[in-house]
């Protein structure tokens, strides 16, 4: 393997970065560049890696704290509760500071509102569109081999 900064044939390469690039350079070249420390790569030190990167991933709950949730039929209350107030798509937008498009892919269920959206309908129309989480519990199956996605599937003959 010839140096990638002279282009010399001889043993004892190692890298460095010259300029930002990592290289492989002779021993006569490598004052040129800033040496690169080395890294341990062995398939202990990578395993030991990646379980503490799933250890963190597996650790953080996305729905702890969640308290409302959107009632499933959002955007059919959303409707009537207009048509009920006998106001148009346009004048509610100009109310709640949205595009007539958005009240209306809104209200078709094509786009779900944002949370702050949601407050000004909750408020304009005097509507209710956020309901308490119920708490659902969840049986684990304890068993002495994981399972798989095929465990779960339940096929008919």
């Amino acid at each position: 393997m010839p140096c990638e900064l002279c282009g010399k044939e001889s043993g004892g390469f190692r890298k460095a970065v010259v300029d930002g690039v990592e290289m492989m350079l002779c021993t006569s070249c490598i004052r040129h560049g800033e040496g690169v420390k080395e890294t341990e790569r062995t398939p202990e030190a990578v395993q030991r890696f990646v379980q503490k990167k799933v250890k963190k991933i597996s650790e953080k709950d996305i729905y702890k704290g969640m308290k409302k949730e959107l009632v499933s039929n959002w955007n059919d209350v959303i409707k009537e509760a207009r048509e009920k107030k006998g106001i148009t798509r346009e004048d509610l937008g100009f109310k709640i500071g949205e595009r007539t498009v958005t009240i209306s892919k809104i209200e078709n269920g094509d786009l779900r509102p944002s949370d702050k959206t949601i407050e000004k309908l909750e408020k304009e129309l005097g509507i209710i569109l956020f309901e308490e989480v119920k708490d659902v519990t969840t049986s684990s199956i304890h068993s002495s081999t994981s399972l798989t996605l095929g465990d779960f599937i339940k096929t008919e003959k």
